[in-house]
């Protein structure tokens, strides 16, 4: 009789995948401790990687000597109408593009997508003179126009959209539905793990934005939290205790925007109420 084969309690990826995570979270933990350090620490050679004792200059320094809770306050209100709009304008093109038959849908849809194409640094003169034909440069709506849909959450959430059972639409249709309410009440519910990754990206691309906001935005009141450190760190001798303070406090909610959308993040899954 042969004995049971012994299995490892966890898979065996993880043999390859728990040193990688480790190295990708080495330096997210480094810009932690080096936050809490003094300057002379940071300054020593060679560098230390543990403080001696925690540090919060660098926090107090960057709250007192800059406008960094308005920065950040800025930062909060683009990332969120850019997500509230990636989520509600790019899922209904994406349904439109995906159900809808209308002239033209086919190159349409190639047009938006051939935007992808075209670097951002070629759009950027067009749209700053746009932007000062309707007055809103050097204000924070000049920072989340561009960041209202994008031809990429077009693209997710039609490619979403085409996987779904029709079968369900029509049955829809059939109970007395109309589109608008068959998009909002049967479509959308089932659409929550596109809409969670959509937000993700959204709000990762917003939230580190700073080519644009930097040409378009000069008050300092109305900074971006990268905005901010970058010119911060332009403005002075580099205080690099300040510098991972600011950069804590713009990859915190980050991490947890994450970690709340994780279940969620691109499950590609196969919608189906129908049975047999």
């Amino acid at each position: 009789m042969q004995s049971p084969k012994r299995r490892l309690p966890f898979s065996a990826w993880h043999l390859l995948l728990m040193p990688l995570a480790l190295l990708f979270v080495l330096p997210l933990v480094q810009m932690v401790l080096t936050s809490f350090m003094s300057s002379a620490e940071i300054n020593q050679f060679p560098p230390k990687l543990l403080p001696t004792s925690l540090h919060i200059e660098g926090y107090r320094a960057l709250l007192t000597e800059t406008p960094a809770l308005r920065w950040f306050a800025n930062t909060v209100l683009v990332s969120t109408v850019s997500v509230l709009a990636h989520l509600v304008l790019c899922s209904m093109a994406g349904y439109g593009f995906a159900r809808l038959k209308f002239a033209g849908r086919g190159v349409a849809f190639l047009v938006i997508i051939a935007t992808v194409m075209i670097p951002i640094q070629l759009l950027m003169i067009p749209t700053y003179l746009m932007f000062a034909r309707i007055g809103i440069v050097d204000t924070l709506a000049a920072a989340f126009v561009p960041w209202l849909a994008s031809a990429f959450g077009i693209f997710l959430m039609r490619q979403f959209f085409l996987a779904l059972p029709v079968e369900l639409e029509e049955a829809a249709r059939i109970d007395g539905c109309g589109t608008w309410r068959t998009f909002r009440s049967i479509v959308l519910p089932l659409a929550r793990p596109a809409l969670a990754t959509l937000a993700v990206f959204t709000l990762l691309s917003s939230w580190n934005d700073l080519l644009w906001p930097l040409v378009a935005i000069s008050d300092d009141n109305r900074f971006t939290l990268q905005v901010g450190l970058a010119n911060f760190q332009g403005m002075r001798r580099t205080e690099w205790s300040q510098l991972m303070a600011g950069n804590v406090l713009a990859t915190a909610p980050l991490i947890v925007a994450f970690l709340f959308a994780q279940k969620r993040f691109i499950a590609t899954m196969t919608f189906s109420g129908l049975k047999g």
